[in-house]
C-alpha cells in the first residue's frame, strides 16, 4: 500500500480511508493522498469490512519495480481471505506506536546534534581568527626571542674579545717586562766579565731571580669565534613543526552546568576528604573531559594553597574524585574548581574543616536523654550500622550510621536491678549481650532482636566485657571473679585467664591470628594481654595523665594492624599502643562524658559510647 501501483486509477480508494490505514499511511505516501481526493466505494481492504467497485475484483496491482505482484481480490474456495492475507490491524498499530517510541527519542538527540553543529558554524569564523591571532603571537614572541638572541650573541662576541684582549695584553707586558730585565742583565754580565771587579750579591739574585720565575710563554687563545650548534637548516625544520593547524571536536562540556558534590560532614585535619565532580555539557548530558582540563584549586582561611588530587571515578572521564587532606588548620576552606578555564557553577565552595578533637558526628542527643540514656557499649552489624546498649532503657538501639536514624530496637530483659553492659557480634550476625545483676547472663539475640538463648553457668558472677571469637567460642570479662572466661559457644567453661593478674576487668578485645586476649582493668588503670591458654605475656601503662598512662581505662578494640586502642574512662584520651605495649600516639579527647566502649568501623571511625553524654560519637581513624 506504500507503492506507486500500476492501474492506480481502478484502486479502490475506500480502502485506502479505512480508519486504521488513513491514520497511518498518509503520512507515509504522498500517494495515499493522492488517491484519498477521490471518493469511490469499495470491497473489503485488509483492516475493516468496507467494499470495493467489482471492476477492479481479480485484478493485480504491480509495484512500479516489477518485481511482484500483490492481489487485492475476492478469495475464490481454494484461497484465503483477505483479512487472513493481510496484516492484524492492532498488530499494526502496536509495531507503528514502538516505532514511534524510537523515533522521537533519536529525533531529540539528532536536534541536539544539529544545534551543536549549527552553533559550531557560528562559533567557526571567531575561533579561527582566535587560532590566527595565537599563531601571530607565537611568531612575534619567537621573532622577539630571536632578537633578543642576536643581540645577547653579540655581546657575548664583544665580551670574549675583551677578556681575550686583556689576557694577550697581559702576556705580552709580562713577556716585555722580562725581556728588558734578561736584556739587562745580560749586559750588566758583560761588563762585569769585560772590567772585572765584585758584583753585589743583590744583584746576583734579581738576575738568577729572572731566569727563576719565567714568564708562561705558551699561546693564549687569540681568535674570537662563533660556534653554531644548531644549523641554520636544523632550525628551520624546528620551525617548521613548531606550530601546525589542525581541527578538533568542538568543546562539548558546559562549566555552567557541571556539579560538585561537598559531602555534608565537615573534613577533619590530617584526614583524606574527597569531593565529587560530574562533568556535563548544555543539555545536562555527561561530557568526557581530560584530566588536563580540570584544575581544583584549595585554600584554608590565610589562602595558602593545600594539594589536590584528581582521579577518574568512571570509565570515560565523566565523573571524577577531588581528594584533599587539610594540614593544621580548621575553619572555612575554599575550593575552586575549573574545567577548560571556567569555573563550575557554584564555585569556590565551602568545606569545612574541624579538629580531629573533634567528632565527625553523633549518634543521641546531650540535651535529649531519651535518645540514648547512658550507652555503655557499641558493636558495628553486619550492615555496618551501630548497635548501642542503652543501660538505662535497658535495650539495644539500631542506628544508621549514613543519616544517624534509628532503624529498631530491641529490649534486654535483665529484670529488677540488673542492667545489659556490653555487646558484640557473632559471624552469623547474631548479637551477645552481657547483664549484671541477679538476673546476670550473655543473651544471645537474631539480627532482628528476638531473643535465641541465654548463657547462664555458675562460673559467671559479674558478666562486662564481651569478645565472640570466629568458632562461636567467647571471652567476657567478669568483674568479681577478678578474671576473663573462656567460654565455649553453649556457655560451659574452658578455663579462666588472668586470676591473680586483674583486680576490675572491663572490657576486652581479641587479636585472633596472634592468640592474643587484651583486656583493660579499670581500677589498676592497666591494660595486660594473656595469650588463649591463660598465660600472662605483657602489661602495660599507670594511673597518670602523661603519654602511655591511664585514667580508668575503659573501651578497648584493635586496629587491622593489630596496634590497641584505649580510651581513658575520666580524662577522655583515646591512645594507640602497639601489640607489645609501646606508646605510639593520642588520637583524640572524647569530647561526650565518660566514654566507655568503642569499636572501629570498616570506613575508618571510631564510635565511642559516651555514657554521660547521652551519646555515640565518631571520629576520624588513620
Amino acid at each position: 500500500m506504500a507503492s506507486n501501483f500500476e492501474g492506480s486509477t481502478n484502486f479502490d480508494d475506500h480502502f485506502l480511508t479505512c480508519p486504521v490505514c488513513v491514520l497511518h499511511l498518509r503520512t507515509i505516501n504522498a500517494n495515499v493522498n493522492h488517491l484519498l481526493r477521490r471518493g469511490v466505494q469499495g470491497l473489503p481492504c485488509q483492516a475493516s469490512s468496507e467494499t470495493m467497485p467489482r471492476s477492479v475484483q481479480g485484478q493485480a496491482f504491480r509495484p512500479n519495480n516489477g518485481n511482484r505482484e500483490t492481489f487485492f481480490s475476492q478469495p475464490r474456495r481454494d484461497e484465503q481471505s483477505p483479512t487472513e492475507m493481510g496484516p492484524d490491524a492492532e498488530t499494526q498499530r502496536q509495531v507503528l506506536h514502538d516505532v514511534l517510541e524510537r523515533v522521537e527519542p533519536r529525533a531529540r538527540e539528532v536536534n541536539f546534534a544539529l544545534n551543536d553543529v549549527k552553533m559550531e558554524m557560528l562559533e567557526m569564523p571567531t575561533i579561527s581568527k582566535s587560532a590566527i591571532e595565537q599563531s601571530n603571537a607565537y611568531f612575534d614572541d619567537l621573532i622577539a626571542l630571536l632578537r633578543n638572541r642576536k643581540d645577547a650573541a653579540a655581546q657575548e662576541i664583544v665580551s670574549v674579545h675583551e677578556s681575550v684582549g686583556w689576557s694577550l695584553q697581559t702576556q705580552k707586558e709580562a713577556m716585555e717586562s722580562e725581556l728588558a730585565g734578561l736584556t739587562r742583565a745580560s749586559e750588566f754580565c758583560k761588563q762585569a766579565l769585560e772590567h772585572g771587579g765584585e758584583v753585589g750579591e743583590q744583584e746576583l739574585e734579581r738576575m738568577v731571580e729572572l731566569l727563576t720565575t719565567p714568564t708562561d710563554l705558551t699561546s693564549k687563545p687569540s681568535q674570537v669565534m662563533l660556534r653554531k650548534r644548531k644549523s641554520v637548516e636544523d632550525f628551520r625544520d624546528d620551525v617548521d613543526e613548531a606550530v601546525c593547524a589542525y581541527a578538533q571536536l568542538r568543546e562539548k562540556v558546559d562549566a555552567s552546568k557541571c556539579a560538585v558534590q561537598i559531602e555534608l560532614e565537615p573534613a577533619v585535619v590530617g584526614f583524606l576528604k574527597v569531593s565529587q565532580l560530574k562533568t556535563v555539557d548544555r543539555y545536562g548530558r555527561p561530557c568526557v573531559v581530560p584530566a588536563g582540563n580540570i584544575t581544583a584549586i584549595l585554600k584554608d582561611p590565610s589562602g595558602e594553597r593545600i594539594p589536590t588530587h584528581l582521579k577518574e571515578k568512571t570509565r570515560g572521564g565523566c565523573k571524577w574524585e577531588i581528594s584533599y587532606t587539610p594540614a593544621k588548620v580548621t575553619g572555612n576552606h575554599r575550593l575552586e574548581v575549573a574545567v577548560n578555564g571556567r569555573l563550575v557553577a557554584g564555585s569556590p565552595f565551602d568545606v569545612c574543616v574541624e579538629s580531629s578533637h573533634r567528632p565527625v558526628f553523633t549518634v543521641g542527643s546531650v540535651t535529649e536523654v531519651k535518645d540514648l540514656p547512658h550507652p555503655t557499649d557499641v558493636a558495628v552489624d553486619m550492615l555496618g550500622n551501630i548497635a548501642v546498649v542503652e543501660e538505662a532503657n535497658k535495650r539495644v538501639q539500631i542506628f544508621d550510621v549514613k543519616t544517624s536514624r534509628p532503624l529498631h530496637s530491641f529490649a534486654v530483659d535483665v529484670g529488677f536491678g540488673g542492667s545489659p553492659c556490653c555487646i558484640d557480634m557473632d559471624s552469623n550476625g547474631r548479637f551477645f549481650v552481657t547483664s549484671d545483676g541477679q538476673n546476670q547472663a550473655v543473651r544471645v539475640y537474631s539480627q532482628d532482636g528476638e531473643l535465641v538463648e541465654t548463657l547462664r553457668t555458675g562460673y559467671v558472677r559479674s558478666p562486662f566485657g564481651v569478645t565472640v571469637l570466629r568458632d562461636g567460642r567467647m571471652v567476657v570479662a567478669d568483674t568479681k571473679r577478678q578474671s576473663c572466661l573462656l567460654l565455649q559457644p553453649d556457655g560451659s567453661l574452658i578455663r579462666e585467664i588472668g586470676k591473680g593478674y586483674l583486680r576490675y576487668p572491663w572490657f576486652t578485645a581479641v587479636d585472633e591470628s596472634r592468640g592474643l586476649v587484651f583486656v583493660s582493668d579499670h581500677s589498676a588503670h592497666k591494660v595486660l594481654v594473656f595469650d588463649l591458654e591463660g598465660k600472662f605475656k605483657v602489661g602495660f601503662g599507670k594511673k597518670g595523665e602523661k603519654d602511655g598512662e591511664f585514667q580508668n581505662p575503659s573501651g578497648i578494640a584493635l586496629d587491622l594492624a593489630g596496634n590497641v586502642l584505649v580510651v581513658s574512662r575520666l580524662d577522655g584520651r583515646l591512645q594507640v599502643f602497639r601489640p607489645d605495649g609501646r606508646y605510639l600516639r593520642t588520637v583524640v579527647r572524647i569530647r561526650g562524658g565518660h566514654p566507655m566502649g568503642i569499636v572501629l568501623t570498616s570506613d575508618g571511625y571510631i564510635a565511642v559510647a559516651c555514657s554521660w553524654g547521652n551519646q555515640t560519637e565518631f571520629y576520624k581513624y588513620n
